[in-house]
């Protein structure tokens, strides 16, 4: 089997940040990083999980609705991907982040936490999701990392796997 893609990321030398994941058969998968993987606590469950009510309900209504198909965590809670068709840079997406981790910061509940509307409504943190989303927008706007330091992965059979 090969190595799935986002395997061959160098996990320790990955910073918070914005990059592209991949891109393929017309999406574009971004990888919000929030926190130092392995080097920082990974987000909360539960802020994380606000984050992505609010983050899915700004980029739904933005000026990228059309091309928003995906919102959603990461299963290692250190963030997020967004998964877009059309043409965005790492730079748009830097952008329409901050615009959103600002309204973010403005709000005073998280959209859909009813036993009706989620799944696990009583899995949210506001306070804790606004302190993450504040410490991501500064880290945005001022030490910005957006190139993936790539591995070498060699498979069982001898194998090596490279993603350029």
């Amino acid at each position: 089997m090969e190595v799935i893609q986002s395997f061959t990321i160098d996990h320790t030398n990955l910073k918070p940040g914005i990059y592209v994941s991949r891109v393929d058969k017309g999406f574009t998968t971004f990888d919000l990083r929030i926190t130092e993987p392995n080097k920082e606590p990974a987000v909360a469950p539960s802020a994380i999980h606000s984050i992505e009510h609010l983050m899915a309900t700004w980029f739904r209504n933005s000026e990228a609705k059309d091309d928003v198909v995906y919102v959603g965590p990461m299963g290692c809670l250190t963030g997020m991907y967004i998964i877009m068709t059309g043409s965005y840079t790492v730079e748009d997406m830097r952008r329409l982040t901050i615009s959103c981790l600002e309204w973010i910061l403005t709000q005073n509940e998280v959209p859909a936490t009813t036993p009706e509307t989620c799944g696990n409504y009583l899995l949210h943190d506001l306070p804790m999701c606004k302190w993450e989303c504040e410490r991501y927008m500064n880290r945005l706007k001022n030490d910005f990392h957006c190139e993936y330091t790539k591995l070498q992965v060699k498979l069982s059979d001898g194998k090596v796997f490279a993603d350029a």
